[in-house]
């Protein structure tokens, strides 16, 4: 089983399932002893519900594309009656459920067999997972010092270690992109409401997050996508409808297209060396795939401006789950139920304005036009994921009382990843490819965003590069195939 886990994708391993070779309880026995090998060197899966798996088994599993394949969900977000979360923090510590999410039952729906969950930072607002709910950070596979990322950096730390070949994640400010960089993987951000969000939220962070999967390979991702894309009911409001599947996508080359290489941020500062070679290699193979390529400086874009408007957001965000969840209670919040950041952030919202919080998604709603005018001149914009490879364990901490700082001072969030939350704050679809890893053996993604709505030209374009430049077999240090990682 294990040879199998090692060499085959979910498609491989839901196939292997469809004609009898193996069982649904022996891809999951499988899953559950390669995660008791590696998790304590990792921290990423940090709920399990073994049972519940097998019972679910046992009832007879939906006949969906990915029947009998083991599944872990992210620890915020995507709801389930049975399946109980920490949500990343003290407070919500073994918050139940009282229905299913609409994309908990797409996955379910799927055939998954969901048996954990994976660490997630507190209030989703950092570039690491190091909760201190789950008693202690999560470690990358790739080198335990450094971080997997975040917000869906369990996610990624489990797909990458192989304990599972996909997982759930969730990115409003590039929570399944800075994991997939990090973590040698696929992440894809589809078009803002192509995925359900509903029934506990109307829409995450004014519409800049969005549910989303870790997958090793790109037509997982584009399974896992048309299995769960679509509106569920009431939705505000929906995406642009897709002139196709996200697996036919994957099937058919990308005619050429005109590329834009951008090897500064978004606001003109300079990148780590190996970023700036992963996107310029990446560069190259794409105009061997017969794209043009046009060397661009930074859009005239008000990238800084978008940046402190997301912030004021995700910061009422937060106070508002925290607010609700002690008036709901009834007592007041106690010592250590949230981390210092989270309480920095509530505070700064507190002193907003009804009229602030508005301005801020005024200012959102400017910048994705701004952007768009970009995207009349090219069809895809390129440049490096993330600014330097990933950042060692304790960088990000949130034991730190200054919010703001925290994400946009020079040494801060947006200084290390600052590409990926403006296509939250735009809503367009961008993936991060695993395409580059340094002299030292880290990874480094290379980050591709499109035209709202043509989601199934990036996915084309993804599965181009995966068939040019595989990286599928590339295994880090930690591995669950191995007996001693």
């Amino acid at each position: 089983m294990d040879e199998l886990f090692d060499t085959e994708d979910m498609t491989g391993l839901a196939a292997h399932v469809a004609d009898g070779r193996v069982t649904a309880v022996e891809l999951l026995d499988a899953a559950i002893a390669r995660c008791d090998r590696v998790n304590g060197h990792l921290n990423a899966v940090v709920l399990r519900f073994d049972d519940v798996a097998r019972r679910k088994i046992a009832e007879g599993l939906p006949e969906g594309p990915f029947r009998g394949v083991p599944f872990l969900l992210k620890d915020l977000g995507a709801e389930a009656v049975d399946y109980p979360s920490h949500n990343g923090s003290r407070l919500l510590h073994h918050t139940t459920y009282d229905r299913d999410s609409a994309i908990y039952e797409r996955i379910a729906a799927a055939g998954l067999v969901t048996f954990g969950r994976t660490a997630s930072p507190e209030g989703g607002v950092g570039p690491v997972t190091e909760a201190a709910v789950y008693g202690g950070p999560t470690c990358n596979p790739w080198d335990t010092s450094r971080t997997p990322g975040g917000s869906s950096g369990g996610s990624g730390a489990a797909v990458a270690s192989g304990i599972v070949p996909g997982a759930h994640g969730s990115d409003g400010g590039g929570s399944v992109r800075i994991p997939a960089s990090n973590c040698g993987l696929f992440g894809f951000k589809p078009t803002r409401a192509r995925l359900p969000d509903g029934p506990y939220a109307g829409e995450g962070w004014a519409g800049m997050a969005t549910d989303g999967f870790l997958t090793r390979s790109v037509r997982d991702q584009a399974a896992l996508l048309d299995a769960c894309a679509g509106p569920d009911l009431g939705a505000p409001y929906v995406a642009p409808r897709l002139q196709g599947t996200f697996t036919e996508a994957t099937r058919t080359a990308l005619p050429q297209r005109r590329v834009a290489l951008l090897t500064t941020s978004l606001t003109g500062a300079e990148l780590a060396p190996a970023c700036v070679e992963a996107a310029r290699e990446a560069a190259r193979t794409l105009e061997g795939l017969g794209h043009e390529i046009v060397e661009i400086a930074p859009p005239p874009a008000d990238t800084q401006g978008m940046m402190l408007a997301w912030c004021k957001i995700v910061a009422c965000g937060t106070a508002l789950w925290i607010d609700k969840t002690v008036a709901a209670r009834g007592r007041p919040l106690e010592e250590g139920e949230v981390e210092r950041i989270a309480l920095s952030a509530r505070d700064y919202a507190r002193g907003l304005s009804g009229a602030d919080y508005l301005d801020a998604v005024g200012k959102i709603h400017s910048y994705g036009r701004q952007m768009a005018r970009v995207f009349l001149d090219f069809d895809i914009l390129l440049t490096p994921t993330m600014a330097e490879p990933p950042a060692k364990v304790g960088r990000f901490s949130h034991d730190r009382d200054d919010y703001l700082a925290y994400r946009t001072a020079s040494d801060g969030v947006f200084a290390y990843s600052p590409f990926t939350a403006a296509f939250n704050a735009t809503g367009q679809p961008a993936a991060s490819v695993p395409l580059h890893w340094t002299e030292d053996g880290l990874p480094v993604g290379i980050h591709l965003a499109a035209r709202f709505g043509a989601d199934l030209d990036l996915m084309s374009l993804c599965a181009d590069l995966e068939r040019a430049c595989p990286w599928a077999q590339r295994r880090p240090a930690v591995w669950a195939g191995r007996t001693d990682p």
